[in-house]
């Protein structure tokens, strides 16, 4: 069968909609997202807001009535002048390098959610890589994103007339969506070929554009390859493990082949989560093919400029190959670099002596990257004790796993009214500057009456959209007249509206609301406080668990007195969330604690007014502060997993007795909650400046993009002269390591000092053959309890040597500050040093005194 293309006929006028469309610019532009709105409202909705599938279905009479309206054309002129003005402003950046340098990051998901149009997301880890496109476009930061292009995205979700989950894989039309293939010089679509389990496999490229980024997605539905090559980019989290497996090698090593194919030479990688892992290995195997140089030095290079971040809590999310997998797929890789199966499997194995333990996609990411980092600061504190094991010699708070807290791109998520509201108040500059938190304290500025009537609007929005949504779905169970006529009065405008929306796995607990019927009922049964609870969420088409815990919401809200008060809907995406997120009171978070990595969908909450009410888990830490909405419990970690749910659901229900409802319905003369208005303002101003993805991305930048890029250029000069410098450089420490010794620590002003002096500390120590300028000699302190060695705030000072003694030992000197009455704690510590080291800790080579 031969194929053609059929394009939509557009009039020249309107050209430029077609433009603007498959840029995925238009879905966090105000003025773009409502004039492709404004096109045709019903279709706009039909067609899941896709402006290409929108343009192709207008009809003949549409077009012409477009065309021929004034204002609208203006507005189309005016839009396509922002829109290439936004573009054509790009960035020129030298990141402090020595030589400027053509800097370009390479940015690797499994998934990206950045419309509900382009379903290859499943849930948070893809709304964050699309919030980390978009913030980086606007920050005009020279990044490439890599992904892939699955046929079949993440399921469709509907419920069966018990409430258990049931799924739909319905294709995407690639030739209808926001996306493009890349061409080759022939004209026809790139691709290459990839080796698969003694295999040949196509692999197509296509190509979204985020703003100023560019997202390269690929793809192996090819009709050269066989049927089972062909499902691989298929679904997301689909399939068995040789599934993943497959899919991974296409992510990251078809990933960095295909860069290298465009033309494209990434001096930093950034892997958002294990999954990439693959990619750091492709670019060893080009680096020592390029570059003539064995493995270890090619290693040291890559991992230098490698960025990983994991998101991962706990060991169950981390994906694991069996090693006889490993050695199907990897055999005849290894042999093209002169090694073996054994030696990738040692250095993802979490024990190499355990030659039957799996290749662990995190411990190869981890092994293989500087720079480390956790989603939030609890985050990394759980992910330092989870992977304390990779760095045995050096103390739990020193592994080298750092946290950038994960933040969201608030004008994809705000509401027309609140964006226009930030507008007056804020000033025009918010938009391009919401990492400012002087600027949202123009928030205190909003008369109440102003705020709250843009948040009743929003409510009510919400809840005629929910009674669609709840409409439509009897409907489609085929439910009785009354039923269906029952769905048209599902909640209340007036009500206080309490939203639970996310990934229905176990440990997030959305069925601890639901811990004591009774109680709860009485909560929501009363008519001069009217309560109400919003849920949404797909579970994991394996998790059986998850599909219980949604099927027990659904049967709950059947029940009498819970029917118009809870509602249950279908099919959880970006556009579900945004009508939740702008249009609920209160935002509820459960999770067992510290099992949620960040979370961020109450950043986008609080962004629109929302106040969150969260278990101390994941971001909510580094937000509360007891004016800006309600902690669950107190931060407690419990081995008791029913008295944990049991004091935790009784917290729950005493916030609404006693603070969230009484707050809320506390209303002044003319009708509104002040109280509640303060502190909501106090939430916006606390949350948006710190919890905003330009924030996260310029956190990136300076601590990890900008390190990873020095090295880069440093260890791959001279043809990677430097990165065997290092290795070599190593090999020595590791073999001198043993002689280093801490000999004395003297104190000459004693054991008692006062109050506000420094107390100098000097300390003998043996270097052997180890020069003062390849350690780094620290003096650690800080105060302890009485009988511990446990520093409640440990401070670090650098120790200078001083003098070389005659039997060759040197002293190292430095001051601790006693700023506190009370027992401090001192030691010494010596770590090595090489000006090309990311960081010295990753060498897992530490002397204590």
């Amino acid at each position: 069968m031969r194929h053609i293309i059929v394009k939509p006929d557009l009039p020249d006028e309107l050209q430029a909609l077609m433009n603007i469309g498959r840029n995925l610019w238009f879905t966090w532009n105000p003025a773009a997202n409502r004039l492709f709105q404004e096109l045709d409202p019903e279709l706009w909705e039909r067609c899941k807001h896709n402006p290409i599938l929108l343009l192709a279905n207008l009809s003949p009479e549409r077009k012409a009535e477009i065309t021929q309206d004034a204002l609208l054309m203006e507005r189309v002129l005016q839009t396509e002048q922002a829109f290439e003005d936004y573009i054509s402003n790009v960035g020129i950046y030298s990141f402090n390098i020595d030589k400027p340098i053509d800097f370009r990051i390479a940015y690797f998901s499994m998934e990206y959610g950045l419309s509900e149009c382009i379903p290859i997301y499943s849930g948070g880890l893809g709304v964050l890589s699309g919030d980390h496109l978009k913030s980086t476009s606007n920050l005009r930061l020279p990044l490439m994103g890599m992904g892939l292009l699955y046929q079949k995205g993440y399921f469709q979700q509907y419920l069966n007339v018990d409430g258990w989950q049931q799924e739909l894989y319905p294709d995407n039309d690639f030739y209808n969506m926001p996306v493009s293939p890349v061409l080759d010089e022939t004209g026809n679509q790139a691709s290459f070929e990839l080796d698969l389990d003694s295999r040949q496999v196509r692999v197509l490229i296509w190509k979204m554009q985020v703003g100023r980024i560019p997202l390269y997605l690929l793809d192996t539905n090819h009709p050269a390859n066989s049927a089972a090559s062909r499902r691989i980019t298929a679904e997301l989290y689909g399939g068995d493990i040789e599934m993943r497996i497959q899919q991974e090698i296409v992510l990251g090593i078809g990933g960095a082949r295909a860069f290298h194919m465009l033309g494209l030479w990434p001096f930093v990688y950034h892997l958002n989560e294990g999954h990439a892992a693959f990619a750091a290995l492709e670019r060893i195997r080009q680096s020592m093919t390029t570059y003539k140089i064995p493995f270890d030095v090619a290693l040291e290079a890559v991992a230098g400029s490698t960025v990983f971040t994991t998101h991962t809590p706990v060991p169950a999310g981390i994906d694991l190959f069996p090693p006889e997998l490993v050695e199907r797929y990897f055999r005849r890789y290894m042999e093209s670099l002169g090694m073996s199966v054994k030696d990738l499997l040692e250095l993802g194995q979490q024990n190499p002596e355990d030659k039957h333990s799996p290749l662990s996609m995190a411990v190869l990411a981890l092994r293989m990257s500087r720079g480390v980092n956790a989603v939030s600061r609890l985050h990394s504190r759980v992910s330092r004790k989870m992977w304390r094991g990779l760095w045995k010699e050096v103390d739990e708070q020193d592994v080298p796993i750092g946290y950038v807290t994960n933040g969201v791109h608030i004008p994809s998520y705000l509401s027309k009214e609140m964006a226009d509201l930030f507008e007056r108040y804020l000033g025009e500059g918010w938009i391009e500057e919401p990492d400012n938190e002087k600027i949202w304290s123009g928030v205190y500025g909003i008369p109440h009456e102003e705020l709250w009537n843009i948040h009743e609007t929003r409510r009510d929005r919400l809840v005629a959209f929910c009674r669609r949504k709840v409409y439509r779905q009897m409907l489609n169970l085929g439910g009785t007249s009354l039923a269906v006529r029952r769905a048209r009065e599902v909640l209340s405008p007036e009500a206080l509206t309490i939203g639970f929306a996310r990934r229905f796995a176990p440990y997030k607990r959305a069925g601890l609301l639901f811990s004591d019927p009774d109680r709860l009922l009485k909560i929501i049964s009363d008519k001069r406080r009217p309560v109400q609870f919003i849920f949404a969420g797909k579970a994991h088409p394996q998790d059986l668990l998850g599909k219980e815990i949604i099927k027990k919401v659904v049967h709950q809200s059947r029940l009498e007195g819970f029917r118009k008060k809870l509602v249950f809907l279908e099919d959880y995406d970006i556009n579900i969330a945004r009508y939740l997120v702008q249009g609920v009171d209160v935002w509820l978070n459960t999770p067992i604690r510290p099992m949620e990595a960040c979370g961020t969908s109450g950043m986008k909450a609080a962004a629109n007014g929302a106040l969150n009410m969260s278990i101390l888990d994941g971001w909510w830490p580094e937000a509360y502060d007891g004016t800006n909405g309600w902690a669950i419990g107190a931060g407690k970690e419990y081995e008791d997993a029913e008295y944990r749910d049991d004091v935790e659901a009784n917290e729950i229900y005493e916030l609404l007795e006693r603070e969230v409802v009484p707050l809320f319905f506390d209303r002044g003369p003319d009708g509104h909650p002040h109280g509640w208005i303060e502190m909501m303002k106090n939430s916006m101003a606390t949350v948006c400046g710190k919890f905003n993805s330009h924030r996260m991305v310029e956190e990136y930048l300076r601590d990890y993009y900008v390190p990873a890029g020095w090295a880069h250029q440093i260890l791959g000069e001279n043809r990677m002269a430097r990165a065997r410098e290092l290795r070599d450089w190593k090999q020595r420490i590791r073999g001198l390591w043993q002689s280093i010794q801490v000999l004395d620590i003297n104190l000459p002003s004693g054991d008692r000092v006062a109050l506000g002096d420094d107390l100098e500390v000097s300390a003998t120590i043996r270097l052997g053959d180890v020069g003062t300028q390849e350690v780094v000699v620290d003096l650690c302190h800080g105060q302890v309890e009485d009988g511990s060695d446990l520093m409640l705030n440990r401070n670090i000072t650098t120790m200078m040597s001083s003098e070389k003694a005659s039997d060759g030992t040197w002293v190292f000197k430095g001051t601790v500050p006693c700023r506190e009455t009370g027992i401090y704690g001192y030691t010494v510590r010596i770590l090595p040093f090489h000006p090309y080291l990311f960081n010295p800790l990753s060498m897992n080579l530490v002397v204590w005194s």
